[in-house]
């Protein structure tokens, strides 16, 4: 694996940058898009995660940021095995490189994220607490599901 990832390639002296590592389960897929699939669809999300995003999408048009769209995490692409998302947005760039490394046994999720304004702080004030405890579910529900 990789130790720099093409979310921090993409977002160089982010703002805010975290990762999530988990191991990768035996049988599990290694391609990166299915693990970015796997760790974003909203299907698969816990509960309370889907519902802190529900609040996201109600309170951000208070300070003039859109909804997200449906596609925000969508896969832009594949290099090597890492899948990279990727939003621009008026209050923020977010990249989010989803990597497995077969030969490690890992799969790690790293967010990067540049500031636009006082929105942007604002919202990042909020959701910087939660961030890795959300990524952190999210990456171990996928991985409970591919392990099958």
């Amino acid at each position: 694996m990789t130790p720099w990832s093409l979310a921090l390639r993409d977002v160089p002296a982010p703002d805010f940058a975290d990762a999530a590592i988990v191991p990768l389960p035996a049988g599990a897929p290694t391609d990166p898009a299915i693990w970015a699939d796997a760790v974003f669809s909203l299907a698969a999300m816990p509960r309370w995660v889907l519902a802190a995003l529900a609040v996201r999408q109600a309170l951000v048009p208070l300070l003039r940021i859109p909804a997200a769209p449906r596609d925000t995490f969508a896969v832009d692409r594949v290099v090597g095995q890492e899948a990279l998302i990727a939003h621009d947005d008026v209050h923020l760039d977010f990249r989010c490189g989803v990597a497995v490394d077969p030969e490690a046994r890992l799969v790690r999720v790293t967010t990067a994220v540049r500031l636009h304004g006082w929105r942007g702080r604002l919202y990042l004030a909020v959701v910087q607490p939660v961030h890795p405890l959300v990524v952190t579910a999210m990456l171990r529900r996928a991985a409970r599901r591919l392990a099958r």
